[in-house]
């Protein structure tokens, strides 16, 4: 079963084919204006615990502990198949009911953007609301919520940091059409990215990564 779905997952995350972030087969989301998408989860609400992506395996990692005393406020993730300026897919913050486990996807629906400055470096997230979400998925625009739940976004990334002697900054936020914009230009980026990669005849798999594919096609065939 692991060897399966790690080929699965190889194919889908590795074929530039294949519109990743598009939500359900059908349905028609323009590039120039997304007003929904998939994004993957890595860091459920309420941890401390820092879960990563690891490029180089395609596995989760645990990057850290969060040093101040305080929890993620909201599911986080990234954008698949987006590229910001950090040199990563956009990360997104999603709002909903519940803590889901990481790796898992969901629809998403943009309603801002919160601008940040991580250590001097600059670091937005995409504010989203969960699309299958009842509780959530009747907001449009990040003005329409409680402006506690905005505090708890500010406090949380100005202060989860502060013990390990950084600094993060929050300069405010926007609304659903420039975070819109934000994905449009990271999906155009991503694909220039890669052509980029592609003429320079450079692979977009890391050798660990095809070994583990290699491997795990050898399995299925047995």
């Amino acid at each position: 079963m692991i060897f399966v779905l790690s080929k699965k997952i190889y194919q889908q995350w590795h074929t530039h084919g294949m519109i990743w972030w598009r939500c359900e087969k059908g349905e028609h989301i323009s590039e120039e204006d997304p007003t929904m998408f998939n994004c993957v989860i890595e860091i459920p609400m309420g941890s401390k615990v820092k879960y990563e992506l690891d490029k180089e395996t395609g596995l989760l990692k645990v990057d850290r502990i969060l040093s101040s005393s305080v929890v993620y406020p909201a599911n986080y993730g990234f954008i698949p198949q987006t590229y910001g300026d950090d040199h990563d897919p956009l990360d997104v913050l999603v709002l909903m009911q519940q803590s889901v486990a990481p790796l898992i996807f969901l629809r998403a629906k943009p309603i801002g953007v919160m601008w940040m400055t991580d250590n001097g470096e600059k670091d937005d997230k995409i504010v989203c609301v969960h699309a299958d979400d009842p509780e959530y998925n009747h907001y449009n625009d990040i003005s329409e919520l409680p402006p506690h739940k905005l505090q708890e976004l500010r406090i949380f990334f100005e202060d989860y940091k502060k013990l390990e002697k950084k600094t993060v900054r929050v300069d405010g936020f926007e609304g659903p059409a420039e975070s819109r914009k934000i994905v449009a230009n990271g999906i155009k980026a991503y694909k220039e990215y890669v052509k980029q990669k592609e003429q320079e005849g450079e692979e977009l798999i890391s050798p660990k990564f095809k070994a583990y594919k290699n491997f795990f096609g050898k399995e299925e065939q047995n």
